[in-house]
């Protein structure tokens, strides 16, 4: 599993309380509470560790008992866990956390629905570089849980050659020769018609992204490759169409609305005070 950055949890932390959560001064040290987090939606839950990441930061003695696993479907009005410690740290680090969790459990949720609707299909659902800043490998790692699967993660560790790309180096041919040359990541084209589909099959990348393809060109390309060359889909995809795209017989369906796309979901934290310390 991935974890998340201690130094990123404090700056999202600082961001906050900047100078000091004055709200929370006027409560006292001594008073202990505990909380309850529920989700007030269905949900697929993620972000565990990085709500657990905001507390620890705060106060070492919160303690946080999950009731529910990282990456479980929870309907609505799910106790997702149990918190206990001071009251000032359990408020000050509540935004926080509660943003966090709400962010990765609704890249989960969003994956999952994806997932669910090519199953029984060889296709897999892959997320793209539209993240929201900071939260990139965190939101990968949601996509995941969800079901679906993660495409590169920056641009250091794959090729995509584009239009522009091709434009400024001269033809897909020149541009996949170029990027062999250069790396011996995964290479892979970008490609909006048949034709520059059969000129990027003759320079073997290793896969070829029908961007904004019919169904029907879908099909063609997947009959005319004869090759180990993956076929990629990508552009205006939803959820009430991925199926009948899967089923062209594609090998991945690239989504930039896994990560981008995304409403938080509704969760609620609720307090007790208990005792003084």
């Amino acid at each position: 599993m991935t974890q998340p950055c201690t130094d990123q949890i404090r700056l999202f932390l600082q961001e906050d309380i900047g100078a000091g959560d004055i709200t929370a001064s006027i409560i006292s040290d001594t008073i202990k509470a505990s909380a309850s987090v529920t989700t007030r939606e269905n949900m697929v839950l993620c972000g565990q560790a990085w709500f657990d990441s905001v507390f620890k930061i705060l106060n070492s003695s919160i303690t946080i008992k999950w009731l529910k696993q990282e990456g479980s479907y929870c309907q609505k009005n799910t106790l997702l866990c149990e918190l206990k410690g001071p009251a000032k740290d359990l408020l000050t680090g509540e935004r926080t956390a509660l943003n966090l969790l709400q962010t990765l459990s609704a890249t989960a949720t969003i994956a999952k629905q994806y997932a669910d609707a090519v199953s029984a299909t060889h296709c897999k659902v892959l997320d793209t570089r539209k993240t929201i800043p900071g939260l990139r490998n965190a939101q990968k790692y949601a996509v995941s849980c969800g079901g679906c699967f993660n495409h590169r993660t920056g641009l250091y560790d794959g090729v995509l050659i584009k239009e522009n790309h091709i434009m400024a180096v001269g033809s897909i041919a020149l541009a996949i020769s170029a990027a062999r040359k250069i790396s011996n990541v995964i290479v892979a084209v970008e490609v909006e018609s048949l034709n520059e589909y059969q000129q990027a099959i003759l320079a073997s990348p290793d896969r070829i992204m029908l961007d904004n393809f019919s169904l029907a060109d879908m099909k063609t390309a997947v009959a005319l490759n004869d090759t180990n060359i993956e076929l990629e889909a990508s552009g205006d995809i939803s959820l009430e169409n991925i199926r009948e795209i899967a089923e062209t017989g594609v090998d991945f369906i690239s989504i930039g609305a896994l990560t981008k796309h995304i409403q938080a979901i509704n969760l609620s934290l609720r307090m007790t005070m208990e005792q003084t310390l």
